[in-house]
């Protein structure tokens, strides 16, 4: 870059970034509108995010609401064993 370099080269030797990022920001570079290619770049992987986290919250809700059933009923067994163990015992 201090030579004047593109900035896709190294991206693209770094093997971190997916071909469709760096493709956009070469894009960018050739058309002097990098930023406005980087803004679009972190909407695209903001909803990508976005949609992930919703969807693992529609997983794990279920999941939570079985586990709490679960615990109320332990809790609600818990209670009332001894009282019919005491009402066994008294007849």
């Amino acid at each position: 870059m201090k030579e004047g370099d593109d900035v896709t080269k190294p991206l693209e030797a770094t093997g971190i970034f997916p071909g469709m990022v760096t493709s956009m920001i070469e894009v960018g570079e050739e058309t002097g509108a990098l930023p406005d290619m980087l803004a679009r770049i972190a909407d695209t992987y903001d909803e990508e995010v976005d949609n992930a986290v919703a969807a693992l919250t529609s997983v794990i809700e279920p999941v939570m609401i079985v586990l709490m059933a679960v615990m109320v009923g332990t809790i609600v067994i818990a209670l009332f064993l001894p009282i019919v163990s005491i009402i066994q015992h008294l007849q």
